[in-house]
Order: structure tokens, then sequence, then C-alpha cells
């Protein structure tokens, strides 16, 4: 089925690119909204997209890093 969507052309564009940088669509991007909204993903199948969107997308700090609160925010 086919539905038409009105929505600012700025928003849109922004969508285009952040669909872009996700290998997919904006059609795509929406598809996979309705699904999640509509019930169709189970929550084993989300957990299991969640598990591989944080290997494709999770950075890895040295070994030796620490994280250190005042240095973050620059205080000293």
């Amino acid at each position: 089925m086919n539905i038409t969507l009105s929505a600012d052309e700025k928003l849109i564009a922004k969508s285009r690119e952040y669909a872009k940088t996700r290998n997919t669509t904006l059609n795509g991007l929406i598809r996979d909204y309705l699904r999640q909204v509509g019930g169709e993903k189970d929550a084993a199948e989300c957990a299991a997209e969640f598990v591989e969107l944080t290997k494709k997308m999770a950075g890895e700090s040295d070994s030796s890093f620490r994280f250190d609160r005042d240095a973050l925010y620059d205080r000293v």
C-alpha cells in the first residue's frame, strides 16, 4: 500500500542524509518505524538489531583509558 507524507523540505533532506548514513532510504526508515510501532518486530528481533548496531557503531577506547569527569568538562 502506498501512503502520502507531507513534511518540510529541509526535514526531508536531513532525513534522507540520515538514512544514507545508515545505508538505507527515507522510505526504508519510515517502513522500519511503522513495523516497530505496528508491532511486527518482537523483542528478540529488536534486541538482535540493537546488538548489530552497537557492533557497527561503537568505538573502542585504548586499554589504558580511564574516564575523568574533570577532564571531560575541562575542570581543574
